[in-house]
């Protein structure tokens, strides 16, 4: 297997960086990291070795502002990570690879349901651990109520780890953006055609176990899987989640390989 650094530019020009690991198989799985997090997420590292045993081709990238891609990291923009996925789907597809899937956890998870439901040419989709309700989560990244509300009276806040290290900066906008994106919507528009697998750890920490049932109410095709005792990152349940996802990407029938779009 080989393994290749491979930079994308994205609609605005900025350069995402990825690593492909190519098995010589056409056919490529697509991951999608989630919020502050990078390709080198445990997760993922397992999930691709997984895939890449399995004979498929894998490409781990790095959202715009996060990693070692380019440009500024910026809260919520979930659409905006939909775009950089489109992006590497279509540099992929235009050198001849097949992109049969997508996978994507956390706030990936999210960009991965939009794009399907956006573009709607992707065999499968995995969201693994996806938040469905936007709403709730923001007072924990943004220090609590005060934080909530020193963001709306101000326009912008300042968001510091407990070691008063500056992390990031959240703009109104971008709480407004993450307010108006509906995974309610976006559930109901991904087409029959595409199979969903929404896995999520019983003992997730972060994001609600009952999110994972919201999905797969909404979604026409899809399979829903808790892990008995996994966390959200799943660090005892490695090896488990990577099989899973490789199984049911096994199980979906390739799409016609298109040489270009």
């Amino acid at each position: 297997m080989k393994k290749e650094k491979v930079s994308i530019l994205n609609s605005q020009g900025l350069k995402l960086v990825g690593e492909l690991e190519d098995t010589g198989s056409k056919d490529l799985c697509v991951l999608c990291h989630g919020f502050q997090s990078s390709k080198e997420l445990p997760t993922f590292v397992s999930v691709s070795k997984a895939l890449t045993e399995s004979g498929f081709s894998t490409y781990r990238f790095d959202f715009t502002g996060n990693g070692e891609s380019n440009g500024e990291f910026a809260y919520g923009n979930y659409w905006r990570e939909a775009e950089d996925i489109r992006s590497v789907v279509n540099y992929w597809r235009y050198r001849g690879w097949r992109v049969i899937s997508l996978i994507g956890h956390s706030k990936g998870g999210n960009a991965v349901l939009l794009y399907a439901s956006k573009y709607k040419d992707v065999a499968s989709i995995v969201n693994i651990s996806g938040r469905f309700d936007l709403r709730r989560g923001i007072k924990g990244r943004l220090g609590g109520s005060k934080g909530v509300q020193k963001l709306k009276e101000d326009g912008v806040l300042d968001v510091y780890d407990r070691n008063g290290n500056f992390e990031f900066r959240v703009l109104k906008s971008d709480l407004d953006e993450r307010l108006a994106t509906d995974m309610h919507k976006a559930c109901l528009a991904i087409p029959e055609h595409c199979s969903v697998l929404n896995v999520h750890g019983s003992a997730d920490e972060i994001v609600p176990a009952e999110d994972v049932h919201e999905f797969g109410k909404r979604i026409r095709n899809n399979v829903v899987h808790v892990i008995d005792g996994a966390d959200h990152n799943y660090k005892l349940q490695q090896q488990e989640i990577a099989r899973l996802v490789a199984d049911f990407v096994r199980s979906i029938p390739r799409p016609p390989l298109r040489a270009s779009l």
